[in-house]
């Protein structure tokens, strides 16, 4: 089995890896740069059988539903086979309804956790894992007597750190090469540790509990585990979760009526005018009609604002500020602080300052601390690890053993 990473030795996200045996190949992921534009022709890897078919591609695995990993999913030809977990194919087909180019995805196959999948002469068994993104996987891959363990992305302190303990304490054996990623490095001491996701639960619970007003916490409505801690945060100060139709499908879509949903007594839906136009239009009203019986109207919200925990956007500000509803509001940022230098943001920033609304940021990594990247390549103890999605590469021999450097575009054997 030979493999080469189109993108990832030198930067975090837009990862793409190639793989090739008995002259067949499968991509692991193909995603955009996090800078990248999808139509622009530099984004796109040189892969044949991409954008036009060719029958040596068997196909691509997707390890989980960020844009970095699947953003170029518009630009592969219709026949390309995917393969994906079942409830990421969900989320992202329920997103493709609010976000212009993602394409309607029908999988292949359906990635599951433990359970191996034949494609071609590629075997390749995913392990479930903890990240900010519901059904993510690590991927173990074997072909031609060798076996790839790719991390994707991973941590340890989300909701679901257990995966993490079950994959050092049984990790997948005889690993000739191990891709893992490093998005930490460069952002993180050595020896620290970032916020369990228990711990952001605490700290939002502190913030509103002290807001007078509603609460309006910006966060991914696909970080499953963060509209968790939203919704237990605002359960314990008595306060009912307010979530936009897109986060009401992205909730849906999951499957697990163990997670918050609208039907709940203690979540409601609010669809601000955006999304009803676009329902309007489009005559989906299904949509509204599956969440129907937890519904809040702008009215509602402005005659007991301090009853009310909103998963905001920057897209719902203009009908808060129409209903009135913001007179002692608190906003917290609960997504990678990076976007807070995005014009968009900053200019967001600025209205809610105007409007009297008090911001902090509350928020944990998607991705695993130093130290645990150190228990997982310890557990895995490849013959050779392979940096991928980190900018510190070079930082890897001083950290891990049986490090080997690759550079973007290469062939090489595993």
């Amino acid at each position: 089995m030979r493999a080469r990473i189109h993108r990832g030795t030198k930067q975090i996200g837009g990862s793409v890896i190639e793989l090739e045996a008995q002259g067949q190949r499968l991509l692991l992921d193909c995603g955009l740069p996090l800078d990248g534009d999808a139509n622009d022709e530099a984004v796109l890897p040189p892969v044949p059988g991409f954008s036009e078919p060719d029958p040596s591609l068997l196909g691509v695995v997707i390890s989980h539903g960020h844009r970095d990993h699947w953003g170029l999913l518009g630009r592969a030809h219709a026949g390309l086979p995917i393969f994906v977990g079942s409830a990421t194919e969900r989320i992202l087909n329920a997103s493709a309804f609010f976000i212009r180019d993602l394409p309607a995805i029908s999988a292949a196959g359906h990635l599951a956790d433990g359970q191996p999948l034949r494609i071609g002469p590629f075997e390749v068994t995913p392990h479930l894992v903890d990240h900010s993104a519901f059904d993510a996987y690590a991927l173990t891959v074997k072909a031609g007597g060798r076996r790839l363990f790719y991390s994707g992305d991973i941590r340890s302190h989300g909701r679901k750190g257990a995966l993490f303990e079950r994959l050092v304490s049984r990790p997948p054996q005889g690993i000739d090469v191990m891709l893992m990623e490093g998005s930490s490095l460069g952002r993180l001491d050595e020896d620290a540790r970032f916020p369990t996701e228990t711990e952001i639960e605490a700290a939002l619970t502190d913030v509103i509990r002290r807001t007078p007003g509603m609460a309006l916490v910006a966060a991914s409505a696909q970080n499953i585990d963060r509209v968790v801690s939203i919704f237990r945060a605002a359960k314990r100060c008595g306060r009912t979760l307010v979530v936009d139709l897109y986060a009401a499908e992205m909730l849906h879509a999951t499957g697990r009526d163990s997670i918050p949903q609208t039907s709940w007594p203690e979540v409601a839906l609010f669809t601000p005018w955006h999304q009803r136009v676009k329902v309007k239009k489009a005559e989906r009203f299904d949509l509204i009609e599956r969440h129907k019986s937890g519904r809040l109207y702008p009215e509602d919200l402005a005659a007991h604002p301090e009853r009310y925990v909103l998963l905001f956007r920057a897209s719902l500000l203009d009908d808060l500020v129409k209903a009135g509803c913001l007179s002692g509001a608190h906003a917290i940022w609960s997504q990678w602080a990076g976007y807070l230098k995005d014009q968009k943001t900053a200019a967001l920033l600025a209205m809610l300052k105007a409007h009297g609304v008090g911001f902090e940021v509350i928020h944990t990594s998607g991705h695993a601390s130093i130290p645990d990247l150190k228990r997982l390549a310890g557990a895995i103890a490849p013959r050779v690890l392979v940096p991928i999605h980190t900018f510190e590469a070079d930082r890897f021999p001083s950290l891990f053993e049986n490090v080997f450097v690759r550079h973007d575009g290469e062939w090489w054997e595993v």
